[in-house]
């Protein structure tokens, strides 16, 4: 007896089982070809859900930067601070998210 990966939730279920203990996938009736289909999904479910942390860094830079410049928040107050770690927290999560997307894609 073997352990598998499920090829829609990706959880770890025994080769022998007749359907999936976490997601209720029947393996009974799976083909290469719908595996292969829903591996391809849940790909592009992984990259999108990449992109949209990516798209919330970005607002998170953007709205610190903005907020420190359009009410020209003086240095040393609370609101300074806050936009000042907005901004430097949202760069470097957008960073290291599409480093994540970069290698995601890169992995076939």
């Amino acid at each position: 007896m073997a352990v598998i990966s499920c090829p829609n939730c990706k959880k770890k279920i025994s080769d022998k089982a007749k359907a999936c203990s976490h997601c209720g996938l029947s393996l009974q009736a799976l083909d290469r070809d719908k595996i292969a289909s829903l591996n391809h999904a849940s790909r592009i479910n992984q990259a999108q859900r990449l992109m949209n942390y990516s798209f919330i860094a970005m607002l998170l830079f953007c709205g610190g930067f903005l907020f420190m410049f359009w009410d020209n928040v003086e240095q040393g107050t609370w609101q300074h601070s806050l936009a000042m770690a907005s901004t430097v927290v949202g760069f470097i999560l957008y960073l290291v998210i599409r480093v994540r997307l970069l290698l995601f894609k890169r992995q076939k």
